[in-house]
């Protein structure tokens, strides 16, 4: 059975790797080539471990039993406001062979669980516009909210901003099938 849990320092080389492995598999024709091979594991989890010494509550991993971590994310508040939506999920990364087996749902969902119990009640995801799996948010409930250009790599990129108004009332209608958490106890 899936689980979704706190991240512990022997979870950075598989985030390292799961962040790399789903970039490259995600973006290939929509990144430049670059930006894709110029990801380094090495790098990227001295990124993640620094984001675990200082902000481990805001992150969530997704293992698969007998093989480890599949994916994570990480959540907090808003970093660039989007109207009506105080909360934001940074990431959210599944490694690719695990993809369309429940695991992204179980990891935003967990997000919005963290959130609500920080007293973050909506949130909005940025993805890039051209991201096949950006449907998987519609299919969660959520709405485009707002759109800007990012740079990454040189290059212009569209995105858009997904958003749910009512987190507690996301999580009642699709996350009651979901082992909660110990710190989730402050959430519906």
């Amino acid at each position: 059975m899936l689980r979704v849990r706190l991240p512990i320092q022997d979870d950075i080389p598989a985030i390292a790797s799961i962040d790399v492995e789903a970039w490259r598999a995600t973006y290939p024709g929509i990144l430049p080539d670059k930006v894709l091979l110029g990801l380094s594991t090495t790098r990227l989890a001295r990124q993640w471990e620094y984001r675990l010494r200082h902000n481990a509550a805001d992150i969530r991993i997704a293992e698969w039993p007998g093989i480890g971590a599949v994916g994570f994310g990480e959540c907090g508040v808003a970093r660039e406001k989007v109207d009506g939506f105080a909360g934001e999920v940074f990431t959210l990364y599944v490694d690719p062979d695990y993809q369309g087996r429940g695991v992204g749902r179980a990891l935003l969902l967990a997000l919005f669980r963290r959130l609500v119990a920080t007293g973050l009640l909506s949130a909005a995801i940025w993805v890039l516009r051209e991201n096949p799996s950006r449907f998987f948010y519609e299919r969660l409930g959520g709405k485009q909210a707002a759109h800007r250009k990012i740079m990454v790599g040189g290059k212009l990129v569209p995105a858009l901003a997904y958003g749910w108004n009512d987190l507690p009332k996301t999580l009642q209608q699709g996350g009651s099938a979901l082992r909660r958490l110990a710190d989730d106890d402050a959430a519906p």
